[in-house]
């Protein structure tokens, strides 16, 4: 058998070539059906529980008392121990529902409660006001102020999506549409892109889909081993109509003919209605290859296939994906109480950590499908189970979203070439591992039902080099694949890679030394910048002035033109800026030596940022492309000129935090204007002092692009930010990159879309314009249930990524998950994925922070656990017990929730920095899933006695595994050395009494006074103790794609704030510990 289309990232090997048959029938698009279904109303707003000040009862009375050793842990008391404080009214949430207005919204809370404690009393709980993600049907009472977060139902229709051209109004959110008010009478959808919810197939079955996001494995550049498909096309672009798919999935204009009437409606629903499937077609797991080593979720995309043809035959019926009751039907969650719903007392079960990473949780699928279902690494969703109605959704009280990965680096993918690539008539769905083969010759939907006619080309297959096994071909045994695209997916030529750097080189930036590291950097990597013979490349420079850089192959060196009518700003000569790097790579080397020493003596102080980058839009709009912004202070002259809106004296504010929402919208509009041209913005941040990136960010948010962050930079004080810029730097010069991209998530028939998060732009109501794609991005969705999906066994769920690659080749990434249906809330909850739900939610948190206040979307996420274990506890508990009762698969979702109340993003009464605080939202927004839980929750681990017992063998390496501990204090001792893994950045704290052994073998210091205060590289020592330290940390960071510094702390260490910032369970004067915490909820769900 040929492996050859298997080979990682499109590697040595050719892609798969069509077989022998060169005229497939076409396949002719008829409209699409419109089933004519109407939503299903979203469960009505309910009441919800009140802030509750503190007061007797609350926590246990008297001065606060250290919390003892997990041994002594006892029950906490009884719900009626914590009556209400005297004279205090119950309050509860307000009733939701009613019209929607399109005005920006107001603060809710107009009833502000006691926020901090008398001087001796435990601090408050978060207060549960009424910024629930769900009502509580429970409590009728009188309404407070806020609405809950309704993440489970589509908000109310806003108008049709605003069009390129046109000048958003308001306030940045990246809302599509203006957010609806906060008032007693209104739902708030958290939403990065909030859109009119679908109501027919179209809506959760649009052409063109995209992919999704999540755990890291060893990064892999990116090859395309392929020549272009054919030629690109020449001439205008095809002329689209507006009834037709977007161009992500124009298909082949069919021929005349077609091979059938089409079928009446969704008869798929209906099981039995089609012949039953011949065993050839029922899904067999491909044949195991060897092991993966890096991603067990794709195992499937890289073993071979080499079963022999077989002679088609109609031998008994057997079950296939889409006649699954029999096999779902056994593995039933009511047949016995799984592990995932063991009921477990928080209060008094400490030890709730695994010893390692969180495993993502396996669907209840039969083993077939099972072994071919999409990575969780690319594609995960909040409930593993579907409940079958969106009452049943509302009443678990869970929010129901995906979390995507989708051009994650890839050990392993297959690429395949065909000049027909088969997909569903009706809704255009890929065709996938979970559709139905009716016979040899015709498949069904497994999103929409149809039942579609096979290609003759589809017949043969280029794996086995069979004909007449469709069932066997790579599409199908694959739930991540990447095709090579026709021409019919190109509306124009593929554009060449071209790429844009804004340098600011204002005195602040020449004197943080910032240049000569950019310059060296972009030197070293050059030739490994992804691209072919077209890669283009130009710089621009700026203080009060814009200066262009004549680089046309030629001249003897670069020529420096200035344009000091920054208020007017025009191109002095549009035809040589951006030039071709292989004929110009020798001025372009000579401009990169001399930039650093060109503005040395600069005295200039004036940063003219907006006219900078309209000069280089105006440069990059013919092509599109990717440009770079290199900005290290805040923009004061000319467009976009900005003011500092911080007042220091509030950074530790326990009120609300005020400017998370951008000054102006000037960045936004340019950002619309350069998504409309294919062009990307990259904001590198570099900084000490306040820069307003709630306003800057805006820049990249909207136009697909990154944001960067580097505080403190500075080349002498802070040699640690440097080789960080370094490191980051280098991975965002190589790495592989998608242009003029589109992505589109598509979902079974009953299910919809309404609300995205992550950086890009909403084209239509469900595709996303992502001018540039890079493996390091995430994106999050949020999704209702719109019909009852009473007569399905499982659901389907497919995101489609159209690219153009840096070779020139136009591309598709398909990924298909498939998840079983529920109908019992207890397999709802069995089926929770507790990191999915903790990344969903930061996600709408960082929404409800901007588009209301920080204060409301504390209180929605505190909520989130409230309404989640109380509707565990009122409707899946057969018995009641004392304590706070969770399933196993949600003990760690209270941990997430104070989690998260505490990260940057969101504490409050402890100092923070408003770009530290905004840079954290972005991050949370933008990072996949793996890196984001992280940040919220930091691995902590003993390293001072590593052992190779439990070791893994990577690379011809021994990585020991030490267990995981709880990030508390307690787990702390003065005489042992503890890494923290806080995603972005890593602490070696190191105990007083440290093992002199250690300091000596890993450290090489011979005491503890002898550790340097500013350590940030570990020493490479010949030593065992040294060679497993760097194993292990080594291979925590190969485990993400960029590069996270490393500290050793001392006791004395200024960093030792942070890294205590980070123990979540312990008490602080402004935030409670996680014990409190659980005694809070506990109140709260008692009530």
């Amino acid at each position: 058998m040929s492996t050859a289309g298997f080979n990682a990232q499109n590697g040595t090997g050719q892609p798969y070539a069509n077989g022998p048959s060169q005229n497939p029938v076409g396949v002719q698009q008829l409209p699409a059906v419109n089933y004519g279904v109407m939503p299903q109303p979203s469960y009505n707003p309910m009441q919800a529980k009140s802030p509750v000040p503190p007061g007797p009862g609350l926590y246990p009375s008297g001065p606060y008392q250290h919390i003892p050793p997990v041994s002594s842990y006892q029950p906490g008391p009884p719900p009626t121990s914590y009556p209400a404080a005297p004279g205090q009214a119950h309050l509860t949430r307000a009733p939701l529902g009613g019209p929607v207005s399109h005005t920006p919204p107001q603060s809710a809370s107009p009833i502000p409660g006691p926020r901090l404690p008398p001087p001796q009393c435990t601090p408050p709980p978060p207060a549960v006001s009424s910024s629930g993600y769900y009502p509580n049907p429970q409590h009728q009472q009188p309404p407070l102020m806020a609405p809950p977060w309704q993440y489970n139902s589509a908000p109310p229709p806003m108008g049709p999506p605003v069009p390129m051209n046109t000048q958003p109004r308001g306030p940045a959110t990246n809302h599509v549409t203006p957010p609806a008010p906060y008032s007693s009478a209104t739902s708030l959808s958290m939403s990065h892109n909030a859109m009119q919810p679908p109501t027919s197939l179209q809506g959760c079955g649009q052409p063109g889909g995209a992919p999704p996001p999540m755990n890291p494995a060893a990064s892999h550049q990116y090859h395309a081993s392929s020549a272009p498909y054919g030629t690109t096309p020449t001439g205008p672009p095809p002329t689209t109509k507006p009834a037709a798919p977007p161009m992500a999935n124009a298909t082949p204009p069919p021929p005349k003919t077609d091979a059938g009437p089409p079928q009446p409606g969704p008869p798929g629903r209906h099981l039995g209605h089609y012949p039953s499937l011949p065993p050839g077609y029922q899904h067999h797991a491909p044949p195991h290859g060897g092991p993966s080593t890096s991603h067990p979720g794709i195992q499937s995309a890289t073993q071979p296939y080499t079963r022999a043809p077989q002679l088609y035959q109609q031998p008994p019926p057997g079950p296939g994906p889409a006649q699954l009751s029999p096999s779902l039907a056994s593995m039933s969650l009511q047949s016995g109480t799984p592990e995932t719903l063991r009921v477990v007392n928080l209060l008094q079960e400490r030890n709730l950590l695994p010893p390692g990473p969180v495993p993502a949780p396996t669907p209840c699928l039969p083993q077939d499908l099972q072994k071919i279902n999409c990575s969780p690494e690319v594609f995960r969703c909040t409930l593993t189970s579907i409940p079958q109605t969106q009452s049943l959704l509302n009443k678990a009280k869970m929010p129901l979203g995906l979390l995507l990965h989708p051009f994650k680096d890839l050990s392993q993918l297959p690429v395949v070439t065909s000049s027909t690539i088969v997909r569903c008539r009706s809704c255009r769905t890929y065709i996938n591992p979970f559709v139905s083969f009716l016979d040899q010759r015709r498949w069904k939907c497994n999103l929409c039902y149809r039942v579609n006619d096979v290609p003759e080309e589809f017949m043969y297959n280029p794996v086995s080099r069979s004909y007449g096994e469709p069932h066997k071909r790579p599409e199908v045994q694959n739930a991540t694949i990447e095709f090579i695209a026709p021409s019919e997916y190109m509306l124009r030529p593929p554009q060449p890679a071209v790429y844009l750097f804004v340098l600011d080189v204002s005195h602040n930036a020449v004197e943080t030394g910032y240049l000569k590291v950019f310059c060296q950097s972009v030197l070293d990597n050059i030739n490994a910048l992804p691209g072919d013979s077209r890669t283009k490349i130009g710089f621009i420079t700026f203080d009060s002035t814009v200066h262009f850089y004549n680089l046309q192959e030629g001249l003897s060196q670069p020529q420096m033109l200035i344009v000091s009518d920054i208020e007017d700003i025009f191109l002095p000569t549009p035809d040589s800026l951006l030039v071709n790097l292989n004929e110009s790579k020798e001025l372009v080397q000579d401009l990169l030596k001399s930039l650093p020493t060109l503005f040395e003596k600069t005295m200039e102080t004036q940063s003219a940022l907006g006219s900078a980058l309209q000069a280089a839009f105006k440069l990059l709009s013919p092509t599109g492309g990717r440009l770079s912004v290199f900005q290290t202070q805040l923009p004061n002259l000319g467009v976009g000129a900005l003011q500092s809106r911080e007042d220091p004296n509030q950074r530790a504010s326990a009120k609300d935090i005020q400017h998370l929402s951008p000054a102006t919208d000037f960045y936004k509009k340019l950002a619309l204007d350069c998504s409309g041209q294919q062009v990307a913005v990259d904001l590198f941040l570099l900084s000490s002092q306040y820069c307003d990136l709630a306003s800057l960010g805006c820049i990249s948010r909207y136009s697909a692009g990154s944001i960067y962050y580097f505080p403190s930079y500075h080349d002498k004080h802070n040699p640690a930010q440097v080789e960080h810029f370094q490191k980051d730097l280098k991975r965002y010069l190589t790495r592989k990159i998608g242009f003029e991209a589109v992505m589109r998530i598509r979902c079974t028939k009953g299910l919809s879309i309404h609300t995205f998060h992550g950086n890009f732009f909403v084209r239509s109501t469900d595709l996303l314009s992502l001018p540039n794609v890079n493996p390091d991005a995430g994106f999050a969705v949020q999704m209702s249930i719109d019909e009852n999906l009473d007569d399905m066994q499982v659901v389907s769920f497919q995101a489609a990524l159209l690219y153009t690659s840096s070779k020139g080749e136009r591309r598709i990434r398909v990924h298909t998950l498939c998840l079983p249906v529920v109908h019992s809330l207890s397999d709802v909850f069995a089926g929770a994925d507790v990191q999915a739900m903790g990344g969903l939610l930061a996600c709408m948190a960082v929404d409800r922070s901007v588009t209301a206040s920080l204060s409301d979307a504390r209180d929605a996420m505190t909520n989130a656990a409230i309404d989640s274990l109380s509707s565990y506890r009122q409707s899946v508990l057969t018995i009641q017990q004392p304590g706070l009762l969770a399933p196993a698969c949600l003990r760690l979702f209270p941990l997430y929730i104070l989690a998260l109340l505490k990260q940057k993003a969101f504490r409050t009464g402890t100092s923070t920095r408003l770009d530290d605080r905004v840079a954290s939202m972005c991050q949370l927004k933008y990072q996949p899933l793996a890196y984001a839980m992280l940040m919220i929750h930091p691995a902590l681990y003993r390293v001072d006695d590593l052992t190779d017992e439990g070791a893994l063998n990577v690379s011809e390496r021994t990585v020991p595994q030490p267990r995981v501990l709880q990030l508390s204090v307690e787990k702390l001792s003065r005489d042992g050395a503890f890494l923290m893994d806080a995603g972005t950045i890593m602490y070696l704290w190191i105990g007083r009494n440290c093992n002199p052994n250690f300091l000596t073998q890993v450290l090489g210091v011979p005491n503890y006074a002898a550790v340097p205060e500013n350590l940030y590289l570990l020493p490479e020592l010949e030593t065992a103790e040294s060679q497993r330290t760097r194993a292990f940390v080594g291979w925590l960071r190969e485990q993400r794609p960029f590069f996270p510094l490393l500290h050793v702390i001392r006791d004395e260490s200024q960093l030792k704030v942070p890294f205590m910032q980070n123990m979540i369970e312990d008490r602080t004067e402004s935030a409670l510990s996680y014990y409190e915490f659980l005694l809070h909820l506990q109140q709260q769900i008692s009530k």
